[in-house]
């Protein structure tokens, strides 16, 4: 079929390789090379449409981009000029990363302006939402870790994207790496917009971002780096939750979004969410390399909080914890600083976790729920340098059935817990926190594991073994000689695992967050496929 892309043509749809279009007549074939298939979404102030190149051998496809100017007074044009070179500007200097989408040509005919890009098959995080359900947390945590670098990317170029939203993040089918589009509303910080009689920035009708996504500063037309740092963060929470900025509540008085009722997160991730979506610019992060720094310190969090408690049992029945205004909380100062957080931070984080526990219940043996169980505790000490040496950790024993029974009654947490030896092969474990649990000997072979959270696991001779382990979160985790052959690792987070003698024959790395040194420990052969997409020995 050839597309006429005519924006009062009553009837576009043609036969294949028309010339000109049958019902308004305009010509089909774009710069005598590029015919139009069909449209794949319509803006404030363009369309975008999928193409062929006829020219280069294959006729592979593109995207063709197609600014609509609201007039045809010469202000209005010059307008829409203005804007077309600048997101082609702009496209030009960030240059070809593998997460953004290359320039292949731009143009103007009749007064109508095109920008030829390359296209990326795949679903954006909006359809894969609707179609799969919310993320958990360890989701989250890996499209951050896939997202953030991109950005701080960006930025380092001088570019504000200024509309980051799900409809604008594509998983390219290929490698399923996340790909950022559409630059319309870009704002090049070395080039100012002119000022027209008015008083008013030129391009102010245009490209002020999506309502909801873009902060206040943005929406009153003076973005910012942490402007992106926002909208990054209603994502996130789309992500979490499935609702869009115009199904949330926002403060009357404050103007803030009202969210964290409706997610079921860490209390980590929550405090790191809510200072990207800071309403004042001066209180959010103001690069992405400090999001990132954030979400590094949180293997330390649990355990600096643990350092604190004071144990109330003198005779040694049952550990509990004391609440702050019973008990004095003593906390060395060298200590809050090698985490990064300050007392008053770390004290407030403990008093969360004691409110959200103090409502919770655990299952008892037989897998019955309502019946309160003190909580697992770790001792552990953090070095001046901000390591973490665990001294010892006492982990509440489940048997194969306890724990299957459990998850099909919609219990995903299972941190901290005794796992060793479980028989689990085949199982549906998917979006489940195994954070800090024992996990040694147990057989997972072909389990589905998708987005589930290993942090800080021990997994050392696990068998995983064609298990699916796509985004799943190994940060810190220990899978030192654990069975890995043929699994599914594709996206995964595995920075500061222990991968010392680990199999990952015939494993699939694509997108993994993986560091050569890691590779170098394990053992691997020409079916591996790295984390790049191609196979062999790495």
């Amino acid at each position: 079929m050839s597309y006429c892309i005519n924006p009062t043509c009553p009837n576009p749809e043609n036969v294949a390789y028309s010339q000109r279009c049958q019902s308004c007549g305009s010509q089909l074939l774009l710069r005598d090379r590029y015919r139009v298939l069909k449209p794949l979404g319509q803006g404030g102030f363009g369309a975008t449409f999928l193409a062929r190149d006829e020219i280069l051998p294959g006729e592979p496809s593109c995207v063709i981009k197609q600014l609509r100017p609201s007039g045809t007074t010469p202000h209005v044009l010059q307008m829409a000029r203005e804007l077309f070179e600048r997101e082609a500007r702009t496209l030009g200097t960030i240059g070809n990363h593998p997460q953004l989408p290359r320039l292949l040509d731009y143009f103007e005919e009749q007064e109508q302006f095109y920008l030829v890009q390359e296209y990326i098959s795949g679903s954006t995080l909006q359809q894969e939402v609707k179609l799969n359900g919310t993320y958990s947390e360890a989701g989250v945590k890996q499209f951050l870790s896939e997202i953030l670098p991109l950005l701080q990317y960006i930025h380092e170029q001088k570019v504000i994207h200024r509309d980051i939203k799900p409809a604008n993040l594509i998983r390219r089918t290929q490698d399923a790496r996340m790909v950022l589009i559409d630059f319309g509303a870009v704002k090049n910080q070395v080039s100012q917009a002119t000022t027209n009689q008015s008083g008013h920035t030129a391009l102010t009708a245009y490209a002020i971002g999506t309502p909801g996504f873009a902060p206040p500063e943005q929406m009153a037309m003076r973005p910012v780096y942490a402007s992106d740092i926002y909208a990054l963060g209603v994502t996130c929470v789309y992500l979490l939750t499935g609702k869009t900025p115009k199904d949330l509540d926002y403060n009357p008085t404050t103007g803030e979004v009202m969210w964290e009722h409706l997610v079921q997160a860490s209390d980590h991730l929550i405090s790191v969410l809510r200072k990207m979506l800071e309403v004042s610019v001066r209180s959010r992060y103001q690069t992405a390399k400090e999001v990132l720094r954030a979400l590094e310190i949180e293997p330390y969090l649990e355990s600096l909080a643990n350092g604190l408690i004071v144990k109330s049992d003198t005779n040694n029945k049952e550990q509990t914890h004391n609440r702050p205004e019973d008990s004095a909380v003593l906390c060395s100062n060298s200590s809050a600083a090698a985490t990064g957080l300050g007392v008053a931070q770390v004290a407030a984080a403990i008093r969360a976790r004691r409110a959200k526990n103090a409502d919770s219940t655990r299952l008892d043996v037989r897998g019955k729920p309502g019946v309160p169980v003190s909580k697992p505790t770790t001792l552990a000490n953090i070095n001046s340098n901000g390591s973490q040496t665990q001294k010892s950790k006492v982990g509440r024993r489940l048997d194969t059935q306890t724990l299957l029974t459990a998850y099909l009654k919609g219990r995903r947490d299972f941190a901290l817990h005794n796992l060793n030896l479980l028989n689990l092969q085949g199982t549906d474990l998917s979006g489940t926190n195994f954070h800090s649990a024992q996990l040694q000997n147990t057989n997972l072979q072909g389990a589905n594991l998708q987005n589930t959270d290993f942090g800080r696991a021990s997994l050392t001779r696990a068998n995983l073994r064609d298990a699916n382990l796509n985004k799943a979160y190994f940060n810190h985790a220990d899978l030192e000689g654990a069975d890995l052959r043929g699994s599914d690792l594709t996206n995964a987070y595995l920075t500061h695992a222990n991968l010392r003698g680990a199999n990952l024959c015939g494993a699939n790395l694509t997108g993994a967050k993986i560091s050569d040194e890691q590779l170098a420990l394990a053992k691997t052969n020409w079916m591996t496929i790295r984390p790049n997409g191609k196979r062999g020995l790495l």
